[in-house]
C-alpha cells in the first residue's frame, strides 16, 4: 500500500463527494413523492391506472439502472424532438441531470412498491373506525393510512436509500466526476487500482453507514409508542 498516495487521493476523492450526494438528495427527494404517487395508484380502483403505475414499476424494476441512464443520456438526447424544447434539452444534455433523473425514475419504481406493501399492511379494523369517526378520505390517509406505513416500510425504505446510493456511482460511466468518477480517473494516472478503490468504497461505507443510523434513530422514534 502507498500511503504516500493514498494521502494525495483522499482530497481529490472528497471534490466527487457532492455530486454522489446531490444524486442521492434529488434521488430521494423526488423519487419518494413519485414512488408514494405510484403506490396509491397501483391501490386504486382505476384499472388503467393501476395498471400504468403496475407497468411502469416492472419495466424500471426489471431493467438495469445502467442501461436506464445510457438510454436517458445518450439515447433520448440522439432525438431531434426532445433537442427543439428548451427544457428536455436542458434536462438532457447534461450528464449529472440525466443521472439523477434517471437515479429518480428508478427508485420511484422500488418506493412504490416499498409503501403499496406498508399501506397494504394496514389493519382493516383501524380503517373503518376512523371511517367511522366521520374522517375523510383525506385526513385518513394524513392521519392513519400513511404515519402507519412508513413506521412499516421505514426499515424497507432505509436498504433503499443505502442502494441509491451505491448506484450513484453509476454516473461516472456518462461522464459525472462522483466519488467513483474521480477514483476512475485517479487509476488511470497512478494504475493504483486497490488503494484508489479501497478509498472510494470506505467512503461509500461511511455514508451508508451514517444514513443507517439515521434511519435507525427515526424507527426508534416512530416506534416510539410500542415500548
Amino acid at each position: 500500500m502507498d500511503f504516500e498516495l493514498i494521502q494525495s487521493a483522499v482530497p481529490l476523492l472528497l471534490k466527487g463527494l457532492s455530486a454522489t450526494l446531490e444524486i442521492t438528495f434529488f434521488g430521494i427527494l423526488v423519487g419518494f413523492p413519485f414512488g408514494l404517487g405510484f403506490a396509491l395508484a397501483r391501490m386504486t380502483s382505476n384499472q388503467a391506472l393501476s395498471a400504468a403505475a403496475r407497468t411502469y414499476s416492472m419495466i424500471f424494476r426489471g431493467t438495469p439502472l445502467l442501461v436506464q441512464i445510457f438510454i436517458i443520456y445518450y439515447g433520448l438526447g440522439q432525438l431531434r424532438i426532445l433537442r427543439d424544447y428548451d427544457l428536455l434539452w436542458w434536462l438532457l444534455g447534461d450528464g449529472m441531470r440525466c443521472a439523477i433523473l434517471a437515479v429518480v425514475l428508478n427508485t420511484a419504481a422500488y418506493t412504490s412498491e416499498i409503501l403499496r406493501g406498508g399501506l397494504m399492511s394496514i389493519p382493516h379494523g383501524e380503517l373503518e373506525a376512523a371511517r367511522a369517526c366521520g374522517m375523510s378520505n383525506w385526513v385518513r390517509f394524513r392521519r392513519i393510512r400513511f404515519p402507519l406505513a412508513i413506521r412499516q416500510a421505514l426499515p424497507a425504505y432505509g436498504n433503499e436509500i443505502t442502494i441509491i446510493i451505491k448506484e450513484s456511482s453509476l454516473a461516472s460511466t456518462i461522464t459525472v466526476l462522483d466519488v467513483t468518477g474521480h477514483a476512475k480517473r485517479l487509476m488511470s494516472e497512478t494504475f493504483a487500482v486497490i488503494e484508489i478503490f479501497t478509498i472510494a468504497g470506505l467512503m461509500y461505507l461511511a455514508i451508508n453507514f451514517v444514513v443507517l443510523m439515521l434511519v435507525k434513530v427515526i424507527e426508534a422514534r416512530l416506534s416510539g409508542y410500542r415500548s
